[in-house]
């Protein structure tokens, strides 16, 4: 810490290199956006030890140049004075960005290390004063991993013992000590939060209206866990179920609804025959300035959410959600218990059946401009740096 300022030095630890998509760099740099923002000392470190996967090629590669200039860019463009202020190793040997000797003087004197998602190997170089942060954000599905450890999932014992190295476990389910939450605690002291938005990079979207007849849009991935989940005799299951649910809501709403949909077994004939406009998910998804795009376009967002997570009652809000707020664009999004933290009825609408959903976009449709002033109020309000992070460092 600075004893003049009371400023922290804080690593924020998260994979946008593994997986350098927009969506993915929204997540993890809105972190070091918004700490960065705060005053603090921050930096961006990325060791998984595993291959970067290349969006254009879509495939992993052995040579991390599209993921090195994909950080490099991000930086340059929405966070110039951090340019210098990042770190990705390439299997825990090969530093880009800070060298290896930058970063170890850094972390030898680091406050926090915030690892997002437990994606990172805890840094070596720490010193025993740094607070070592586990950040869950996919709750339910870690929490249950933790507890079942089930033969089909990758290297679980590892990650397993990974996690119970850190010295604080945040979760994203902020419903977790509610009686109808069901995610199970396990060993850890979990406290709460939830995901985080910066205000400034989407300033300019929110300043412009989306154009005339632009759809209520969102992005999702056709896939399934590798395994069965299973806890106390239920399944859980991921995005794919929820929408099965809504499949038809477009024709039932009359108004225009858009998707980008990822995934190798999408039905993209029956989603296009139940009235969903397909947007092409690489294109829209590919970079920072593309998923800004697609929700520039958009009036708003209306999405479901995993499976697991509203089954389980986590009380999981989306960092997608988030932008799209940020951003001056209403959401009607489904209710994982959120709603008992998030104010939902103006700019951001909670549903749970198809006549809630209908009403939620019904609502939203014939009032967008108090809609979309109220979106970004939330975001203020809720989402905001000084909103999240600074209870999460003073919980830290």
């Amino acid at each position: 810490m600075n004893p003049k300022t009371g400023k922290l030095r804080i690593i924020v630890g998260g994979l946008v290199g593994q997986f350098p998509l927009g969506g993915v760099a929204w997540d993890y740099f809105h972190y070091v956006l918004g700490l960065h923002e705060l005053g603090h000392e921050v930096i961006y470190h990325e060791d998984t030890w595993v291959w970067p996967y290349d969006p254009v090629q879509q495939m992993p590669v052995d040579k991390p140049d599209y993921t090195v200039n994909f950080l490099s860019n991000f930086f340059s463009t929405y966070a110039p004075a951090l340019s210098d202020r990042w770190h990705y190793v390439l299997l825990h040997e090969t530093h880009y960005g800070m060298t290896g000797e930058q970063f170890a003087d850094f972390a030898k004197t680091a406050d926090i290390f915030l690892n997002v998602s437990g994606a990172c190997f805890i840094p070596e170089e720490l010193s025993a004063q740094c607070v070592k942060v586990f950040l869950d954000t996919d709750p339910g599905y870690n929490q249950i991993m933790l507890a079942e450890k089930f033969s089909w999932a990758e290297n679980v014992q590892r990650w397993a013992e990974l996690v119970s190295r850190h010295d604080r476990h945040f979760t994203y389910a902020e419903n977790m000590y509610r009686p109808d939450c069901r995610v199970p605690r396990g060993d850890f002291d979990w406290k709460t939060t939830r995901c985080v938005v910066t205000l400034p990079q989407w300033s300019k979207i929110r300043s412009a209206p989306p154009p005339a007849f632009s759809p209520m849009t969102t992005v999702m991935t056709w896939d399934w866990f590798k395994g069965p989940v299973v806890y106390e005799g239920v399944q859980y299951e991921t995005k794919v179920v929820e929408y099965e649910k809504f499949h038809d809501l477009p024709k039932r709403s009359g108004i225009p609804l858009a998707l980008a949909v990822g995934g190798l077994k999408t039905p993209h004939e029956r989603i296009h025959g139940d009235g969903w406009q397909l947007l092409n998910a690489h294109e829209t998804t590919l970079t920072p300035q593309s998923y800004q795009s697609l929700i520039r376009g958009s009036a708003g967002e209306w999405s479901v959410a995993k499976n697991i997570y509203v089954a389980m009652r986590t009380g999981w809000f989306s960092c997608r959600t988030a932008c799209y707020l940020a951003a001056g664009r209403p959401a009607v999004v489904q209710d994982t218990g959120w709603s008992k933290f998030i104010p939902s009825g103006v700019g951001v609408v909670a549903f749970g059946t198809m006549d809630e959903a209908l009403a939620g976009l019904k609502s939203v449709w014939g009032n967008l401009p108090k809609h979309r002033a109220a979106a970004y109020e939330i975001a203020r309000e809720f989402l905001a740096p000084d909103r999240v992070l600074t209870k999460l460092i003073q919980d830290i």
